[in-house]
C-alpha cells in the first residue's frame, strides 16, 4: 500500500497513523505552498499548555510551490523553539535519547522549508524504526492511482474532524498535566515513551 501526503513541521500523531503500514510514502513535492496549515506548525505540550511552534516564512512563499518555500532566519525562531522544546521536555525519560539528533537536524539551518521537513520525517521515522520506502512525486497529478491513498492536505488545522478517519487517542505518560492531551507532535510520545512510540501509533490507528 502507499500513501501520498503533504509534508508537515515535525507531525502529529494523526500523521504518522495515516503513515502506519503502509509499504512507500510518496510526499507531494509539486504542490502551491496553503498558508495556515502543518506544513510549517506544530504543537507541543508544555507546563502552560499546548503551545504552537511556528516557522517563519519570508513573503516570497506566495503562489509558489511547497519546494520552493524559503525559511525566514531574520527572525530568531530557531532558538526560540529549541529552548521550548528543551523546556518542555529536558526531564522527559527519553530526551537525552533522541534530542541530539534533532537538534542536529533543526540547526543545519535548511534554506527551504521542505528540505528541514524532509529530514525530520526521515530522522522521526528512523527513531520509530520503520522500514518504510520514502520517494517523492515527479509533478502534480489531480487524480491518484486507486492503490494510493490520497492525504494530501487532509491533516489540516481547517478539516479538524478529519483526523477521526485516522486516529483514536491513545492516553500516554506526558510530562505536563493530569489531563491527556492529545495528537501533539510525535516528538511529544517519542520523548516520554521512548520505544513504545511504535506501538502507541499503531494502537491509535483506526486501520491498525
Amino acid at each position: 500500500m502507499k500513501v501520498l501526503i503533504d509534508l508537515q513541521y515535525l507531525p502529529s500523531i494523526a500523521y504518522f497513523t495515516a503513515l502506519y503500514g503502509m509499504d512507500e510514502i510518496v510526499l507531494e513535492r509539486h504542490e502551491h505552498f496553503v498558508k495556515q496549515t502543518y506544513r510549517n506548525r506544530c504543537y507541543i505540550n508544555t507546563v502552560h499548555g499546548s503551545q504552537a511552534l511556528i516557522i517563519p516564512l519570508t513573503s516570497r512563499h506566495r503562489g509558489v510551490l511547497t519546494r520552493d518555500v524559503r525559511i525566514d532566519y531574520k527572525q530568531k525562531w530557531l532558538n526560540n523553539h529549541w529552548r521550548t522544546i528543551t523546556s518542555a521536555y529536558g526531564k522527559a525519560p527519553y530526551f537525552e535519547h533522541y534530542s541530539e539528533d534533532l537538534e542536529q537536524v533543526l540547526f543545519r539551518k535548511y534554506n527551504f522549508l521542505y528540505d528541514l521537513n524532509f529530514n525530520l520525517l526521515t530522522l522521526c521515522l528512523a527513531c520509530l524504526k520503520w522500514d518504510v520506502a520514502v520517494k517523492e512525486t515527479l509533478s502534480y497529478e489531480k487524480d491518484t492511482q486507486e492503490d494510493i491513498y490520497d492525504f494530501r492536505s487532509f491533516i489540516t488545522p481547517k478539516k479538524p474532524d478529519n483526523i477521526k478517519q485516522l486516529y483514536v487517542p491513545i492516553p500516554y505518560y506526558q510530562v505536563f498535566g493530569n489531563a491527556f492531551a492529545d495528537n501533539l507532535s510525535v516528538i511529544d510520545l517519542m520523548f516520554c515513551n521512548g520505544p513504545e512510540a511504535g506501538r502507541i501509533i499503531q494502537g491509535s490507528s483506526v486501520a491498525g
